[in-house]
């Protein structure tokens, strides 16, 4: 017999009636005759749907019949459609009417020609990379112009090519910007090189199509919306496709969706039972395909299957997307509904998030001063030269290089000698900006990332996870951490849940144990027997192991005539049917072909795995089978259950998935017995709202089930909803997760009405879970209160002593978390992050009024000031922290209500001060959006660096809008981690990622862009003091090749490998002194102050540079490009001396680099020197051979060092020796201690630094 699901073909009857019959008025609940051998039962009620039209109604059916019927085609079922109707046209096809909606398209089936001609679809080529042969120079060179200071050196190089203008060599002046622009384009196009070499290996893929009848190979780009596609076990999904039928007999396919969202575990997807019953070889299927244009979310799908005038609904659970891979299934069949880029995971396809680091936001701050101090030696320059032409107008014509005796006259007058000499030295002095900066900061992200993701510290082995980092330009910011915010559940927790207790009819059953019945070996025997379940002639028993009430498994196995065990029934049955949980069978077949073998050898019994996409979920269904009602099978339209060793067949009528706003699901099934029954689990708040408050609004079943005074069950009913309170309580302050269970029986009048609106809602293409949502409340009320159960949820390893650590290094830690209060206090306690001595805050108001009142009484009794008030009396001090004058630490509790109204415009200031001013906020039953809000308010109210951690998609919003936002790959999938920075598999691996490599990659980027402002400032200014003794012309002593060379080659090598490999203190110590950390938050590696005082270091460096070899070559022959040699030689050994006494771990890496460049720089000048092929170059021949030669030049070099480097020595000295800093104190414990553990070092002595 075909069994026929309710859900799939609404308000359909059995009742025979003639063919020719046509529908009648009919009495309430009375068939209603139809054409084609079916009858339709209606109710009065829903007949006056179809006859009570409005007049706009009646006017937009006559002149608009087609958007008309799209409207209402779901109120008016098939056989009423098909009459003619006095108050509108209703013969429109619905073929035409759907490719009149612009929201909407149509697939048919099997017929690829008929769909593409009427739309734009793309094929399924897909194409990731970027650039094309003809595309790569234009398009690359738009993007790599997008950077400002490109824009700035181009500008420079179009000035030099002016003849007037020129100060080196036109060609030279191209190099630098050719160089980076070079560099950039080869990396971009080895890349894309990579993305054209994956697309062409994915386009040649080959699946079978459904072609003349019989399926044959074709090429993945060759496939077509329309088309039907086979797959095999363990084959790629070659794009996305609405499942028809699989090997199962029920239409079950299993798919893995690792290469789509990340997540292992498997998913069960379902074809139509009316298209599983058919095979497209022995007989064509046709129909169509109405659904929803192409979009990007891979959690939805609406669409609904015309079949022979049936519709159909099609939702997420039918379809499988480009990526996945099929499992445990021989073969599935479908037809694409979306190909090539129009399929979610290529419409998905986008790289990780591009933010901006603080140190590189207060890098452009420093890069405009150096602009404004650029462009003051430039009118410098231009004034200078206005001045001395002024003073020498009668000498000018002697000059040779204004030639007016030549009649060539080149003399501007003096304004435009000004200006050609100011537009001259913004071409000679154009390194001031160092454009190598941008070059070197990348390499060293990544060379700094590279030994992130090797470090084996952050790697977990027992979810084979290593660190990943998705976002290369703000490791620095790892180091700056001033707020973390962190999710609990999977975060803080393991989320592997194990299901602990459960109240069943107000009483808590909490005695669990792994094995209730030990040493009893009848009990165990019975028990294993009612496990397990004869399927064909094989065995199978569920897999699972939890712990179990021995008083709940006597009261289970009682006779089924008492409340109490009718209670525990419906209980259990509501935790194996309620859920989303597909039971695999897991032995290995004969062919040996099914992935899933987890069957022992030994055993003649195969297992049942439950595989689903919640955690808690598997922990309730473990739980219920462990109890002895088994989940065996699970299809589109029924659920089998071994209730006990009874197998029992429920017909599933429609499910109501759980969402963030219902907080809830609940299942509408018909049981054994033929009625019909709501099954209902989800958060207390969202279920007990809608429990029965007394018997009398409570179901039939429970009133006729025992003969008692209906008081005595009214006060009977209000205990159980006390005492089911009062356990949700205790489970939640033991830190556990708590759910509802209740239960509804349904009249026939009450599924009449659901199922109509449920029908109507479920092949809806618009807001269909607004509707579906709308008509869950039709049966959701006036529920059975069964019990509560209790989940445990453990703490990860590690997790108490990370959280002590970051507090211990100035970090506030905020738990943002769904969860009840209760829950997230309890397991603030647990992770050490709430102690004995705080004094909580505790805000639960529904109100605005009421909010605003208890922020305002909590700052009040505490004595925290506001912001205004805390500045006028700080006298400038930065202080973070309104702590009131309390003497006990303060704790913030607040709930979801409460953040509605503190959120607003006008609360948020006073929940910002009073937040600040508590060592620990706890925000509880918070919604993502309010995740979000909370991070953003401390990030602008603060303007510290905020930092958010979580798991699961509801951690999205929060993760993007902190400064840094970090991943757990955990049980909940990888929305988290694809919307991350950096990813890793534990909480505790925060202090390494943090304390370790947030301090290093900090330390090493805040010196390496102060060094590089200084070496190129240093070599701008020698050439700046030249120009007083030239006329203020823009002649320089040094060739064009060592202008050119210097920041590019010269010196760009040793600052590299130094923000790549040097580090101040060893990981133990860091990770010994979390107060160490507290350098980054002062930001002590890169500040304002350090800025200026290397500006004057450099200028007093420069003047060095050029004054003293200036002054030793005073009297002699010496000519200008000697004395240029000599300062070349001089600049670069100095800015690498100096470099050298800033490093604070020397490696063979780092000789090479600082002691090799001296010596290239050396090469250069004897290699460059040495030709003589180019009249430009005839003028610097042999001249380093000169230079050395002279013994006066080795002697300046020596005492430039020297006298240049003296003040910063003794500056250093002093500072470390007076007024040390903490790093300063580490370091010195490490060398004395010889680099073992400095905690065994008494004399070791930090600054204090003051708990958050």
């Amino acid at each position: 017999m075909t069994n026929v699901n309710p859900l799939l073909i609404p308000l359909q009857n059995s009742i025979p009636s003639s063919p020719n019959s046509s529908c009648t008025s009919s009495p309430p609940e009375s068939p209603i005759s139809c054409s084609g051998g079916q009858s339709c039962f209606y109710t009065c009620e829903t007949l006056a749907n179809f006859s009570h039209f409005s007049k706009a109604d009646s006017y937009q059916s006559a002149h608009h019949p087609a958007s008309f019927r799209h409207e209402h085609s779901l109120l008016i079922p098939s056989c009423i459609e098909s009459q003619p109707s006095s108050a509108a046209n209703l013969t429109a096809g619905s073929k035409s009417r759907k490719k009149e909606d612009p929201d909407s398209r149509i697939v048919y089936i099997n017929n690829p020609v008929r769909t593409n001609e009427k739309y734009e679809i793309s094929g399924n080529r897909v194409c990731t990379s970027k650039y094309t042969v003809l595309s790569f120079l234009p398009r690359n060179l738009f993007e790599q112009f997008h950077r400002f200071a490109y824009i700035y050196f181009l500008l420079i190089v179009i000035l030099n090519q002016v003849p007037a203008l020129a100060v080196f060599g036109r060609t030279a002046s191209l190099f630098p910007l050719m160089f980076v622009l070079v560099l950039t384009a080869i990396k971009d196009g080895y890349e894309d090189w990579g993305r054209h070499r994956s697309d062409r290996e994915e386009n040649m893929r080959t699946s079978l199509v459904l072609q003349e009848g019989h399926y044959k190979p074709k090429k993945w780009d060759q496939i077509q919306v329309g088309e039907m596609v086979k797959l095999l076990s363990n084959q790629i999904v070659p794009c996305d496709m609405v499942l028809l039928g699989s090997s199962d007999p029920s239409g079950v396919a299993y798919v893995e969706t690792l290469n789509l969202d990340g997540e292992s575990n498997l998913k069960s997807r379902y074809a139509r039972q009316e298209t599983a019953d058919k095979h497209p070889e022995s007989g064509p299927i046709s129909g169509a395909l109405i659904c929803e244009l192409p979009n990007r979310n891979i959690y939805e799908f609406t669409a609904y299957m015309d079949l022979n005038g049936v519709q159909l609904p099609v939702g997420p659970n039918n379809i499988i997307l480009r990526g996945c891979e099929v499992k445990n299934t021989a073969w599935v069949v479908g037809v694409v509904a979306y190909a090539g880029r129009e399929t979610k995971a290529m419409l998905n396809s986008s790289g990780a998030q591009s933010k901006r680091s603080r140190l590189e936001q207060y890098m452009n701050r420093e890069t405009g001063w150096l602009i404004v101090f650029l462009i003051v030696i430039c009118l410098v320059g231009g004034f200078g030269t206005a001045l001395w032409v002024q003073t020498h107008l009668q000498w000018l014509p002697i000059i040779q290089f204004y030639k007016l005796t030549a009649g060539d006259d080149m003399f501007t007058g003096v304004v435009g000698e000004a200006i050609t000499a100011f537009l001259s030295c913004i071409i000679i002095f154009q390194i001031m900006i160092p454009i190598s900066l941008y070059i070197s900061m990348e390499v060293v992200r990544l060379g700094q990332s590279y030994f992130m993701i090797r470090d084996m510290e952050m790697y977990h082995p027992a979810s084979d996870t290593p660190f990943q980092c998705r976002a290369l330009n703000i490791n620095e910011d790892l180091g700056q951490v001033k707020y973390l915010f962190s999710d609990k559940t999977g975060t803080l927790t393991e989320n592997k849940m194990e299901f602990h207790t459960a109240s069943v009819d107000g009483i808590d059953y909490c005695d669990a144990s792994v094995d209730p019945v030990a040493g009893n070996v009848e009990a165990s025997n019975r028990l294993a027997n009612l496990h397990q379940v004869e399927v064909g002639t094989e065995a199978w028993r569920p897999n699972v192991v939890a712990k179990l009430d021995p008083k709940l498994v006597r009261l289970l196995q009682s006779p089924l005539h008492t409340i109490g065990r009718k209670v525990a029934h419906e209980y259990m049955l509501v935790l194996a049917a309620c859920n989303t949980i597909v039971p695999t069978r897991v032995k290995v077949s004969p062919t040996g072909q099914l992935e899933m073998q987890a069957a022992n050898s030994d055993e003649d019994v195969g297992l049942l795995e439950y595989q689903g996409e919640s955690p808690d979920e598997q922990a309730l269904v473990s739980a219920a089978a462990a109890y002895g009602y088994s989940l065996v099978e699970r299809t589109s339209s029924s659920i089998v259950l071994n209730v006990l060793g009874e197998i029992q067949r429920y017909q599933v009528l429609g499910i109501h998935e759980f969402d963030s706003i219902r907080k809830r699901m609940s299942v509408v099934v018909e049981c054994p017995d033929r009625t019909i029954k709501l099954l209902v689990k989800g958060a207390d708040t969202s279920v007990m709202d809608i429990v029965a408050t007394t018997i009398a609004e409570s179901p039939r079943s429970l009133k006729s089930a025992v003969n008692c005074d209906s008081l005595v069950e009214d006060k009977h009913h209000a205990e159980v909803v006390l005492r089911t309170l009062g356990h949700l309580d205790n489970y939640a302050r033991e830190g556990l997760r708590t759910l509802v269970v209740a239960s509804k029986e349904l009249t026939q009048r009450e599924v009449e009405e659901w199922r109509f609106h449920y029908a109507k809602a479920s092949t809806a293409l618009t807001d269909r879970v607004g509707m579906v949502r709308n008509t869950a409340t039709l049966v959701e009320n006036n529920l059975t209160l069964l019990g509560a159960t209790g989940v445990e949820d453990k703490l990860q390893q590690g997790v108490p002593e990370t959280i002590a650590s970051l507090r211990e290094a100035g970090i506030k830690v905020w738990i943002l978390t769904g969860d009840k209060q209760e829950t997230a206090i309890s397991v603030g306690f647990s992770c050490s992050l709430l102690t004995r001595d705080m004094q909580q805050i505790v805000i639960n108001e529904n109100t605005r009024a009421g909010c605003q009142e208890a922020i305002i009484n909590a700052k009040a009794m505490h004595g925290i000031m506001s912001t205004w008030k805390e500045r006028r009396f700080s006298f400038g001090r930065h202080n973070n922290s309104l702590g009131g004058c309390s003497n006990h630490p303060l704790a913030l509790i607040i709930d979801g209500n409460s953040l509605v109204h503190a959120l607003s415009e006008e609360l948020e200031q006073d929940l910002y001060e009073l937040a600040i001013a508590c060592r620990v906020v706890i925000c509880c039953r918070v919604a993502p959006l309010q995740k979000a809000g909370i991070v953003s308010l401390v990030k602008r109210k603060s303007k510290e660096m905020t930092l958010a951690v979580g798991d699961g998609a509801n951690d999205v919003s929060m993760i993007q809008m902190a400064d840094v936002g970090v991943a757990i790959s955990g049980q909940e999938g990888r929305q988290a981690v694809m919307a991350s920075d950096f990813a890793f598999g534990q909480f505790r691996f925060l202090r390494q990622l943090l304390f370790v490599h947030g301090h290093w990659n900090y330390q090493r980027l805040g010196y390496m862009v102060l060094y590089n402002f200084y070496r190129n400032a240093v070599f701008v200014m020698v050439l700046f003091w030249f120009i007083f003794y030239t006329a203020f012309s823009p002649q320089t002593a040094l060739t064009d090749c060592n202008l050119v060379f210097y920041s590019l080659l010269y010196t760009s090598i040793p600052t590299i490998v130094t923000g790549i490999l040097d580090k101040d203190l060893s990981h133990r110590t860091l990770l010994n002194y979390p107060q160490l950390y507290g350098s980054g938050q002062r930001e002590e590696a890169y500040n304002q102050t350090l800025f200026w005082a290397t500006m004057l270091d450099m200028l007093w460096q420069s003047l060095v540079i050029f004054y003293v070899p200036f002054f030793i070559y005073n009297v002699s022959d010496i000519d200008l490009y000697s004395l240029g040699c000599l300062w070349v030689i001089a600049v670069v050994v100095l800015v690498n001396v100096n470099l050298a006494m800033d490093i604070l771990h020397w490696n063979w890496v780092t000789h090479v680099a600082i002691w090799g460049s001296v010596i290239a720089t050396f090469l250069g000048q004897i290699i460059m020197d040495s030709l003589s092929f180019s009249d430009d170059l005839l003028s610097h021949y042999w001249v380093v051979y000169h230079v050395a030669g002279d013994a006066r030049s080795w002697l300046s070099l020596v005492l430039t060092v020297i006298i240049a480097l003296a003040p910063r020595f003794c500056v250093k000295v002093v500072v470390q020796n007076i007024w040390p800093s903490d790093i300063q104190i580490a370091r010195e414990a490490e060398i004395i201690g010889g680099r073992h553990d400095c905690r065994s070092e008494p004399s070791m002595e930090l600054n204090e630094v003051a708990l958050p």
